[in-house]
């Protein structure tokens, strides 16, 4: 029988592997939470993703049955209650800073469970998911050991998130050049659909889980709501109401919060629309590694400037965005710019830009 610390490395190895295989959201998130519990066994696991530029939750996924109730109470920590271990709270020093994991001995965790295992998953650049570890009362609390091994591989694990949900190469559905359109959704104060239009409905039902009830909120718009009402409350520096989350469909969507009067009874109204370049703009930066000035000289690329053209409008020499240009060429892939434009918009942006051409 292996000792614990050669599961651990064997554990780490097949993370590594796995971030680097062609898999959806689900599948890599099944296949790393196998892995994991090889390491750190658990009665109970939930990986979200998060938009890397609010830290907004925008999709789950359990494993190990967890109670719908769990699931919810966990968001509800998360994004409601004042918290020094939330996801997005910066890290307490540099040791992790790539990762944290830390057990919860607080009568707020779940019930049911005994020990609490969290941490924040960055990829290369941005964070973009979080892993929650559960153990049933009665059982061992995890250990120093279990604990620094997962913080040590959150990075991968975020790794592997960041490419299942921008560089999975399967194409969306049928019906993914065809946008509802910007749809309008009204949430009560617990969060219950008060109105939908036709869009908002249809939206609602792409982003929703496929395991769960269809009267459940999608993971992305709870966050959303949960947020507003948070800057509602006069806590204006926790970012933004808005994320982008990937459809069922393969459509990127925008999802804003905006409040429908005053007070804890007010109501919160939800845009969904589908997300063109601009807002796609920082997940296909972070999604390549690419700076602030090579993200811009793509935009215009894909608006169909020239290189003199581009030149002029960001104030550089033409050989200065030759220069960029070769360098978004080799960090995307790419060879020419009609293959960066069908690489960075028409694989990450739905529905295609050309649908989307009033928001540039």
């Amino acid at each position: 029988m292996l000792a614990a610390t050669q599961v651990r490395e064997n554990a780490r190895r097949d993370l590594i592997r796995l971030s680097h295989h062609d898999l959806d959201v689900p599948d890599y998130v099944r296949a790393a939470t196998r892995i994991l519990k090889r390491a750190v066994p658990c009665e109970g696991t939930c990986m979200l993703t998060i938009d890397p530029a609010t830290l907004l939750p925008t999709g789950e996924i359990a494993e190990q049955g967890l109670p719908l109730a769990v699931r919810d109470r966990l968001t509800e920590i998360e994004l409601r209650e004042p918290d020094l271990d939330t996801f997005a709270s910066p890290a307490p020093d540099s040791r992790h800073a790539t990762g944290r994991g830390r057990w919860r001995r607080k009568p707020r965790r779940p019930s049911g469970f005994a020990d609490e295992l969290r941490a924040a998953l960055p990829g290369t650049i941005g964070t973009w998911g979080a892993l929650t570890l559960l153990r049933e009362l009665g059982r061992p609390r995890f250990s120093p050991a279990e604990i620094r091994f997962v913080t040590g591989t959150a990075a991968d694990l975020g790794e592997g998130l960041r490419r299942a949900m921008l560089l999975h190469g399967d194409s969306p559905g049928e019906d993914a050049g065809h946008s509802p359109g910007a749809g309008l959704v009204v949430l009560t104060a617990d969060d219950r659909v008060e109105t939908a239009d036709e869009a908002g409905g249809r939206w609602l039902d792409d982003l929703a889980t496929p395991d769960l009830p269809s009267a459940r909120l999608p993971v992305a718009v709870r966050a959303v709501a949960g947020r507003t009402r948070v800057i509602a409350g006069g806590d204006a520096g926790v970012g933004p109401a808005e994320a982008r989350v990937r459809a069922r469909s393969g459509r990127w969507a925008v999802v804003r919060g905006s409040t429908l009067g005053d007070g804890p009874e007010a109501r919160v109204a939800v845009l969904i629309e589908a997300a063109g370049p601009a807002a796609m703009a920082p997940l296909i930066a972070d999604a390549y590694g690419l700076t602030d000035r090579e993200r811009r000289v793509t935009e215009l690329v894909a608006r169909g400037f020239s290189t003199n053209e581009i030149a002029g409008r960001l104030h550089l020499s033409p050989y200065t965005v030759q220069d960029h240009l070769k360098s978004i060429f080799t960090k995307s892939g790419t060879a020419s710019r009609g293959d960066l434009v069908a690489r960075l918009f028409f694989d990450h942006c739905r529905p295609r830009l050309a649908t989307s051409r009033s928001s540039g």
